[in-house]
């Protein structure tokens, strides 16, 4: 096992409370039911020749606005009725929490000499405001965002691209993540990977991959 050297996080559901807790609090604000987002995407998607809106939106392909549109009619098909999606990203992330435990720790890793960068789906008109939720740039040295280069997890390029900005091979670096295709992603291309289940789990699995490591 070679030393590892920087350490990779997920922004959302990862430094931030679950994603799926803040998708059913903006299905509430919108009246909408249970599951409605999802099959809405998928219309939207068989609407589009099979390209899901989100996945475009993910990687600045569509704008926010293009998006809520798409989305909108959708649902409006599917419910019957007019639906409106102003505010979006705003109502998204007012149900959405910094994880305080897990970057404190992540602070620590700072301190104690690994690069740190931040691995993120994420849309582009978001920047501001997932960015206000933590001090981001005090500790993380690099950040990929899939909506300003074009691509997203589980696509082998991003991972590739964050190699290249960390100028580390892939055995050097450990990736922690809240969904398992974008960690077996990871671990395809040879780098660690931990899937994300609580904060006790992966302080606790980081720590096990980190104290294997060569000292380097």
């Amino acid at each position: 096992m070679r030393a590892i050297k920087a350490v990779v996080s997920d922004f959302g559901g990862v430094l931030t409370t679950p994603l799926l807790d803040a998708f059913a609090a903006l299905q509430r604000a919108h009246g909408l039911p249970l599951e409605a987002l999802g099959r809405g995407l998928a219309l939207a998607a068989e609407r589009d020749g099979g390209r899901n809106p989100l996945f475009e939106l993910e990687k600045g392909a569509i704008s926010e606005r293009d998006f809520a549109r798409r989305l909108g009619d959708a649902l409006a098909e599917l419910l019957g009725r007019p639906v409106a999606l102003e505010r979006f990203g705003e109502t998204f992330f007012e149900h959405l929490h910094p994880n305080e435990e897990l970057f404190s720790y992540m602070r620590t890793l700072h301190g104690r000499g690994y690069r740190m960068a931040i691995l993120t789906n994420n849309v582009r008109e978001w920047e501001p405001l997932w960015r206000s939720m933590l001090p981001i740039d005090e500790i993380f040295d690099v950040v990929v965002d899939s909506g300003f280069v074009g691509l997203r997890k589980p696509e082998p390029g991003i991972y590739r691209l964050l190699l290249e900005r960390l100028a580390l091979p892939p055995e050097e670096t450990v990736f922690l993540d809240d969904v398992e295709i974008n960690c077996d992603a990871a671990r395809e291309l040879g780098m660690h990977a931990i899937h994300f289940r609580s904060t006790a789990q992966a302080i606790a699995d980081l720590e096990a991959v980190l104290t294997a490591s060569p000292q380097g």
